[in-house]
Formats: C-alpha cells, sequence, structure tokens
C-alpha cells in the first residue's frame, strides 16, 4: 500500500511494509514484560483476492508476512484479525475458505487469566451479500459468546469500525452502516463490552457510545493521516483497561503494570 499509496508506484512492492513490520516485531520482542498476545486487527496483507494474478501477489505477500511474523518471540502468540483486503470487499465463501486456510478462523475467542477476548469478521456487517450463510452462523455463534461465562472483562476485536468518532455519525467507506451499527452496539452495551479494537483506517482515531468505547489504531504500514507508523500497547487492570499509541521509535521497553 506504501508503494501504490505513497510512492504513487504498482503496488508491486512491500518492501518498506516488511522493515516496519520487523521494527514492530523487535520493540515486541524487547517489552518486559512480555506482552501476553500480540494482534494485528486485519488486512494482514494489501493485496485483494480476485484475479490469478492477483492471488500469485497475495500468495507472495502471505509467505512474506509469516516469514517476518516467526521472528516474533514464541512466548508471544500472535493473534490474526481478518480484514477487507484478506477476504474482499465483498466477501465469498472462496475467499473466506482461503483466509481460513492461510490464517485459521475468521472468528473466534480467546481467553487470558480472567478477560474473555472476541474476534470478528467484521465483512459481514460490511457486505454479506455473497456470504449469508456465513454472516447467520457468526450471529448465532456471537450471541452465545456474549454470555458471561465469568470474565472479569470482555475485549472485542475486529478490522472495520462501528464508527469513527460518534456512535451517530454518517455512514461511510471507513465505518459499519448506521442500521446495523446501532443493533450491534446495543448487544455489547447488553453483554457488558467497554472496549472494541479495530483498524481499518490507517489513522488514530475513535470514540463513546456511553461506557463502551470503540478504539480505531492507525497502521504499522501506510498512514493516511497525519500518525505515524506504530501500534497500540493495552494494558489490563483489575478495575480498567488502558490503551496508548505509540511510533515505533518510542515504544516503552518497560510497560508500568502498577
Amino acid at each position: 500500500m506504501i508503494n501504490s499509496y505513497v510512492d504513487r508506484g504498482d503496488g508491486s512492492k512491500w518492501d518498506k511494509e516488511r522493515k516496519l513490520t520487523r521494527r514492530a516485531i523487535d520493540a515486541a520482542n524487547n517489552m518486559h514484560p512480555k506482552p501476553k498476545f500480540f494482534i494485528v486487527c486485519g488486512d494482514l496483507v494489501d493485496s485483494f483476492p480476485g484475479t490469478s494474478s492477483d492471488d500469485k501477489v497475495k500468495k507472495e505477500q502471505i509467505q512474506d508476512f509469516k516469514i517476518d511474523f516467526k521472528t516474533l518471540d514464541s512466548n508471544i502468540p500472535l493473534i490474526c484479525v481478518c480484514g477487507n483486503h484478506d477476504v474482499g470487499n465483498s466477501p465469498t465463501q472462496d475467499s473466506v475458505e482461503k483466509y481460513k486456510e492461510s490464517f485459521g478462523d475468521d472468528y473466534f475467542s480467546f481467553w487470558v487469566g480472567g478477560v474473555k477476548f472476541l474476534v470478528l469478521n467484521s465483512q459481514y456487517y460490511k457486505d454479506s451479500s455473497q456470504v449469508p450463510e456465513q454472516k447467520e452462523e457468526q450471529d448465532v455463534w456471537l450471541e452465545t459468546q456474549l454470555q458471561n461465562d465469568g470474565w472479569q472483562h470482555l475485549v472485542v476485536f475486529h478490522h472495520i469500525p462501528w464508527f469513527l468518532e460518534s456512535p451517530d455519525e454518517e455512514d461511510q467507506y471507513f465505518n459499519i452502516d448506521i442500521d446495523v451499527r446501532k443493533t450491534m452496539l446495543k448487544r455489547f452495551h447488553d453483554a457488558g463490552v467497554k472496549k472494541i479494537f479495530c483498524g481499518h483506517y490507517h489513522r488514530n482515531a475513535g470514540g463513546f457510545d456511553e461506557d463502551l468505547e470503540v478504539v480505531v489504531t492507525s497502521a504499522v504500514g501506510c498512514q493516511m493521516g497525519e500518525d505515524k507508523s506504530g501500534f497500540r500497547v493495552v494494558t489490563v487492570k483489575e478495575t480498567e483497561i488502558q490503551h496508548k499509541y505509540y511510533d515505533l521509535g518510542q515504544v516503552p521497553k518497560n510497560i508500568d503494570l502498577e
């Protein structure tokens, strides 16, 4: 994306993203204490699914993604979230299956201590016209996952934000349509979710819907605003969750958990 969007090239190079990715991995590896996991909130690679030539580039990018992330400390699990570049703006059964072959499930839950995390495929809420059954399956699964089964915090990750600044903002490319947005935000409110982390915007953004915060994090790679390449450090405490975005050159080595 840097090659096509910033350098005005043909999108055939991604060496700059790889260098930034390795810097991010090095920063995570040198943190103390070690992060409980490292999560990429979608668009794991830039190339969309499509023609055979697109798929060839996509396979090469996926291969390089995996090569680089092999350098992540083995004690730091890598969590992958499905984005629109990964399965297409209008995903198909084939594009979803190919994603799952490369990266695993497109939606799932996991626990760290007393915290339960939900990872969703937000493309189903943006455009499920070609995958209505998969969208329905995720909805049924989500309803069971939102039940309180002993978690102290319930946190959600997905790619496309419900909103960028306000829950009442107008529909656009970078958010979820307001009718779907309102329905889903109510479901999360009712379940007790307080934090939802997203990507997609290539800028830092976010806001509150009452006490529910939607956090939009900029990219390790291409920037579309004034932010610099970086990532967000999240600290989970007994009664609250705190977060801060750092440029890659400013990521702290020692994380204060007090």
